[in-house]
């Protein structure tokens, strides 16, 4: 469908969720050789919190989680601050929060700015050198 629509390059972008390695992962998602897929190691929910600037206007104050990568569970650490911050947790689907994040600001260039985010300017430096971005 993306192709039909004019789409030259698609990419998946994943992490390894219950898996143990990068290539169980690929194996899951078989992706035509004509798609690029992304694993992160780290889980994608280390970059939500490491976008501060998204986070402080969700937040309405200024936020900063020194460590977003060494969390082991990021997206229960995203539901502890929602409810603590906002009084109210976060959505069970991760789909739809991480639409949510996006429509909210959440931008990958924001995370790689953390100085605890290498996972965030890894990303950046492999896009930026396949000439997707």
């Amino acid at each position: 469908i993306l192709k039909d629509d004019g789409a030259e390059i698609i990419f998946i972008l994943t992490d390894l969720d219950a898996d143990k390695c990068i290539t169980k992962t690929k194996e899951r998602i078989s992706a035509p050789d004509n798609v690029i897929v992304i694993i992160s190691i780290q889980q994608i929910e280390a970059w939500f919190l490491a976008d501060s600037i998204t986070l402080s206007s969700i937040f309405k104050c200024k936020f900063l989680f020194d460590y977003p990568e060494k969390e082991i569970y990021p997206r229960e650490k995203l539901k502890e601050i929602f409810i603590e911050k906002t009084g109210r947790g976060i959505m069970d689907s991760k789909p739809r929060f991480a639409k949510w994040m996006i429509k909210e600001g959440f931008s990958i260039f924001n995370a790689a700015q953390h100085l605890n985010c290498n996972s965030a300017k890894y990303f950046i430096a492999t896009v930026s050198k396949n000439k997707i971005a």
